[in-house]
This record gives structure tokens, C-alpha cells and sequence, in this order.
């Protein structure tokens, strides 16, 4: 039963400049969090500054790329997040793809989800660490033995923040179900692949881990709402183009496959590969848009959300396209906590 809802802020309104203001406003309409991605700003500078700017509301990382850190420049990022915002902090975390670490971060790449796991296992023990004042980590990538006073931030007043773990492909789901707090759904992902491929991958990284039930999960959706029909032809449009970028990435064929979609995966992938952006929406249909996205009215669209995910996810994490109306904003999110409300 969905528990909370999020607001996956964009990279207009996730800049150090905006942060502060982006995050009071979700505060006050009624949102229970907002979520920060790792796109144009470090995301734990903007989470500072929105912890500072709010008092209730969860701060997430949406997501922050593990494999840009070390588990120990991380554990202390997190650790001073949850610091500040008093307990309300959620470290999100995602592998990106393979370019994007060797090539952008200059990082080390390979097997992922091993490495994903051993960074999870690693973060959580240097974590006790600072609790203890031992720190003695040896896993397959990574290992951390030396901990001296001076340079551990000591007992966590909070406790450490929950951790979760984005991913799309079978093997990185099985490690938030053995490792994670919580599955963060990739906006690129249809309910039937969330019940058909994610969820059995998700139960069998918790049956690995011997653990009583699956890790949480934290549903993407990608929402196109607006008031009038044109309205939501503009955001539909938004949406469409968003679609297309995720499945020309060869990561995320397995979800188009699903549906039978794979030549179109090949078609978008052959487009961007020429930089043909602007045509590659004119491959997303809609019955591609209704599979992968949420359109409608607010009041229709908060009833779709709640029907796809409302036996399945425990938290809503809704990225709005910017187009948008503050209006129809405000309504969705009134009716989607409504039906909250009704469900519980």
C-alpha cells in the first residue's frame, strides 16, 4: 500500500539556487519527500540545503551514482546528511551505465551488481564503525581497515538513513532484495515488468538473504496530467521524448522486449546513435505512452496511479515534465493522497 509520495524534482529546479525553495513548496502542498537526482549538481550539497529549508518531509537521493565513490566518502556524506535533517534523509543509489563511469567519472567498471552489493555491504560497515570505533571491511571490490578517532565522525544521533537501490535488469534487482532497504523502479519500466520480471528478482535476492519479506519498492512513474486536452498533449509530448531516450539505451532493451518492442529499440537506438532526437518521439505510439507512462485529467491519472501501484509499491516518487501547470499539479496530487487516505 503506497505510504508516501515524493516529488522527483527536476534539473530546473534541483540547482543550488532553487533547492531550498523547490523543497518548501513540496513541503507545504503536501508531498511526504522530495527526491534529488545526480544530473548537473552534486545532489548532496542540494540535499543539505533543502534539509535546512524543511522540517518534516523525507530527502532522498534519486539517485546518487555509487560507482563515482568510494563507500567511504559516501558513508560520510550520508552520515552528515542524516545529521542534518534530523533523521529524514534516504540514501538512493544507482550503478549508471558503463560510459558514464569509465568515461565521465574515470571510475573502475564491471560486474555491477557484485560491485553494487559489496558497496551497499561496505557503506553499512563503516557506518558500525563510526558507531563502534572498528572498522575491519574485506569484500571482493572494496575494503576498508583503518578508522582513526580523529577522522570518524562518531555515533550516528539518528541512526544510519535507509538505502536504496535502483536498478532495471534481473541481477541488480536481486541485490536491493538481498542488500537494499528499498527497490527504487526505473521510470523506464511498465507494470507488467514490475509483476513479471522485478518482483520474482527482488524475492529471490531476499530468499538468498534469508530475509522475511522483499525490500520496499519505490515506484517511477513518468505522469503526463493536465487540466485540458491540449495541456496534456503538451505533456504528453514531454513524456514521449523521454520514453524514446530510454529505450534507444541498449541497458533497457530487456523491458521493451517484454512487450514485444524490440525492433523499435533498434530503430531508436540506430537514431540516437546519429543524434536524430527530435525524431525519435515519433516512434513512441500510444499504447507505447499508456504501457510506460500515467496520462490523463489529475483526477483520472491519480486513480491510474493508485490502480498500478497501489498493491505494490510502498512509496510514489512522481517526476512531473515541466509543462505542467501548477493547477494540475496540485490537483493530482490531492486526489493520489485522497486515495491513500480511502485505501488505508
Amino acid at each position: 500500500m503506497i505510504r508516501r509520495i515524493l516529488l522527483a524534482l527536476d534539473s530546473d529546479v534541483s540547482t543550488p539556487e532553487r533547492i531550498e525553495l523547490s523543497a518548501r513548496r513540496a513541503q507545504e502542498r503536501g508531498y511526504g519527500g522530495v527526491s534529488v537526482p545526480e544530473l548537473a549538481h552534486d545532489p548532496f550539497v542540494l540535499l543539505a540545503l533543502a534539509a535546512r529549508a524543511t522540517d518534516t518531509i523525507e530527502l532522498a537521493s534519486g539517485v546518487a551514482i555509487a560507482f563515482a565513490r568510494s563507500p567511504m566518502t559516501l558513508a560520510m556524506q550520508a552520515a552528515d546528511l542524516q545529521r542534518v535533517s534530523a533523521g529524514r534523509f534516504v540514501l538512493g543509489l544507482g550503478s549508471q551505465v558503463q560510459a558514464h563511469v569509465e568515461r565521465r567519472f574515470s571510475m573502475p567498471w564491471g560486474r555491477p551488481a557484485a560491485r553494487m552489493r559489496d558497496f551497499v555491504l561496505a557503506v553499512r560497515a563503516i557506518w558500525d564503525g563510526f558507531e563502534s570505533g572498528r572498522l575491519q571491511y574485506r569484500g571482493e571490490f572494496y575494503s576498508h581497515t583503518l578508522l582513526t578517532p580523529a577522522f570518524s565522525p562518531g555515533r550516528m544521533p539518528f541512526g544510519p538513513p535507509p538505502v536504496w537501490i535502483a536498478g532495471v535488469g534481473e541481477r541488480m534487482t536481486e541485490v536491493a532484495g538481498e542488500v537494499g532497504d528499498a527497490y527504487v523502479v526505473h521510470p523506464f519500466s511498465s507494470e507488467e515488468y514490475l509483476r513479471e520480471v522485478a518482483l520474482p528478482a527482488l524475492t529471490r535476492g531476499a530468499e538468498r538473504a534469508h530475509r522475511a519479506a522483499i525490500a520496499d519498492v519505490v515506484a517511477s512513474p513518468l505522469v503526463a496530467v493536465g487540466i485540458t486536452q491540449s495541456d496534456r498533449a503538451r505533456a504528453a509530448d514531454a513524456v514521449r521524448r523521454r520514453i524514446a531516450f530510454y529505450a534507444s539505451t541498449p541497458a533497457y532493451r530487456g523491458v521493451m522486449e517484454l512487450h514485444g518492442w524490440g525492433s523499435v529499440a533498434d530503430q531508436l537506438g540506430s537514431l540516437a546513435r546519429r543524434g536524430a532526437w527530435e525524431a525519435m518521439a515519433d516512434l513512441i505510439d500510444d499504447e507505447m505512452l499508456g504501457t510506460f507512462a500515467i496520462v490523463g485529467d489529475p483526477e483520472a491519472a491519480a486513480a491510474t496511479a493508485t490502480a498500478r501501484f497501489g498493491s505494490i509499491a510502498g512509496h510514489l516518487s512522481i517526476g512531473l515534465p515541466a509543462e505542467t501547470s501548477e493547477e494540475a499539479s496540485e490537483r493530482f496530487i490531492r486526489h493520489l493522497t485522497s486515495n491513500m487516505s480511502l485505501a488505508s
